[in-house]
C-alpha cells in the first residue's frame, strides 16, 4: 500500500491541495475557514495522512523546529522548563530538538553544529556563560536565540530568568528575621551570570540588613552540583569561620551541605540553617525538608518559547529580557540560631 498523499486528503475533503496544505499546517490554519479546516483535518485523520516535514521545509524554507541546548539533563531544574517550552511550541506547530552539553564547551559546539545541520530555526540556550564566544559567533551569523536563566556580557539577546536579586533578598531577610547575623554564601560558578548575580545580591542584601558581608564567608563552587556544595561547606568549616546559616547558590549546592552535615555530625537547623534556590523536586522529602527560593520553572520555559517565536516572526524586533518573581518556601532547614 502507498502512503496517502496531500492530494488524496484534498480530494476527500473537496478542496484544492493548497487549501488542504494550509489547513494541515498550524501556522497557516487561521488563513482557512474554520469549517473547511475541520473538514480537512477529519479527512486526513480518516485516511491516516501524515504531513512530510522535510518536504514542507524544502518548500517553505522553514523547518518548524528549534534547538534546546541544556547544560545537564540530570539537573532536576530543567525538565519543567523544557515542558513549558514544549507546551508553547507545540500549538504553534513547532517541535524541539534537545541536546545535552555536559557543561563541556567542545561538546556544546558539536551539538549546536548538529542542530544547525538539521535546519532548526532558532535556539533556546540554557548553557550560557558570561563570556561565551560560540554564542557571540552565532549571534553575528544571525542565528535567532533566547537565553534561559543566563545572560552573556555585552551580548544583546532576549532572555528569561527569575529575579535573582529578589530571591536572595527573601532568603537573607528570612534568616536575619530568625536572628542570624553570621550568614555564609556558597556561590555558584562566577563565570555564569546567575552565579555572579546571586553572589552580588547576597552582598547587597547583607548590607541592606545592616550586616557585614564578610568575604571569608563566601566560597565559590566550581559547578552547580551537590559535590561542589559539599566541598564548599567543608572549606568554610575547615577555615574556622564562624557562621550559623548558609544561603546556597542553588538547591544542588544546598544538598551538598546535607552530605557534610551527615559526615561531620552537624545538626541542621540546630547548629546551621541552610536555604537553597530553585525548588527542584522532592526537597520536601529531605530530612529536614529544605527551605528554598522557588522560581517558576514552567513559566520561564513558556516565556522563553514565546520570545523565540516572536523573534522568528519579527526578526528585526528589539530584544527584551523578562524577569519572573520568585517566592520563599519556608521548611524545617531554617530556625533561630542556637544560643552560644
Amino acid at each position: 500500500m502507498t502512503a496517502p498523499t496531500l492530494r488524496d486528503v484534498a480530494q476527500l475533503a473537496g478542496v484544492h491541495p493548497a487549501t488542504a496544505s494550509r489547513a494541515l499546517n498550524p501556522q497557516t490554519r487561521p488563513l482557512v475557514n474554520a469549517d473547511t479546516a475541520r473538514k480537512v483535518l477529519r479527512a486526513a485523520e480518516s485516511i491516516g495522512y501524515q504531513p512530510n516535514p522535510i518536504a514542507r521545509s524544502l518548500k517553505t524554507a522553514r523547518s518548524s523546529t528549534v534547538g534546546l541546548v541544556i547544560p545537564d539533563l540530570t539537573n532536576p531544574l530543567f525538565p519543567p522548563i523544557v515542558r513549558g517550552i514544549e507546551d508553547v511550541l507545540t500549538p504553534a506547530g513547532y517541535s524541539a530538538w534537545i541536546v545535552n552539553t555536559d557543561n563541556d564547551p567542545r561538546r556544546e559546539e558539536t551539538q549546536v553544529e548538529s542542530l544547525r545541520s538539521r535546519q532548526v530555526e532558532g535556539l533556546i540556550v540554557a548553557t550560557a556563560r558570561r563570556e561565551h564566544p560560540l554564542l557571540v559567533q552565532l549571534h553575528q551569523q544571525g542565528v535567532r536565540m533566547v537565553l534561559v536563566n543566563r545572560r552573556v556580557d555585552g551580548l544583546d539577546l532576549p532572555s528569561v530568568a527569575a529575579d535573582d536579586d529578589a530571591g536572595i533578598a527573601l532568603a537573607v531577610a528570612h534568616l536575619t528575621g530568625l536572628g542570624h547575623t553570621r550568614i555564609a554564601h556558597l556561590a555558584g560558578p562566577q563565570q555564569t551570570s546567575t552565579g555572579l548575580s546571586r553572589a552580588r545580591a547576597f552582598r547587597h542584601a547583607m548590607i541592606d540588613r545592616g550586616l557585614a558581608a564578610d568575604p571569608a564567608l563566601t566560597v565559590e563552587c566550581g559547578y552547580w552540583s551537590e559535590t561542589e556544595g559539599a566541598q564548599g561547606l567543608r572549606k568554610l568549616l575547615d577555615s574556622g569561620a564562624s557562621f550559623t546559616a548558609v544561603v546556597a547558590g542553588n538547591d544542588l549546592i544546598a544538598l551538598g551541605c546535607y552530605d557534610v552535615f551527615a559526615e561531620r555530625g552537624i545538626s541542621c537547623p540546630d547548629e546551621i540553617s541552610v536555604i537553597g534556590f530553585n525548588e527542584i523536586p522532592f526537597l520536601d522529602k529531605m530530612r529536614p525538608p529544605l527551605t528554598t527560593v522557588a522560581i517558576p520553572h514552567y513559566e520561564i520555559g513558556g516565556e522563553a518559547a514565546r520570545l523565540l517565536l516572536d523573534t522568528l516572526d519579527e526578526p528585526e524586533r528589539h530584544s527584551r529580557s523578562v524577569l519572573l518573581a520568585p517566592s520563599l518556601l519556608v521548611r524545617a532547614s531554617t530556625a533561630p540560631p542556637h544560643p552560644a
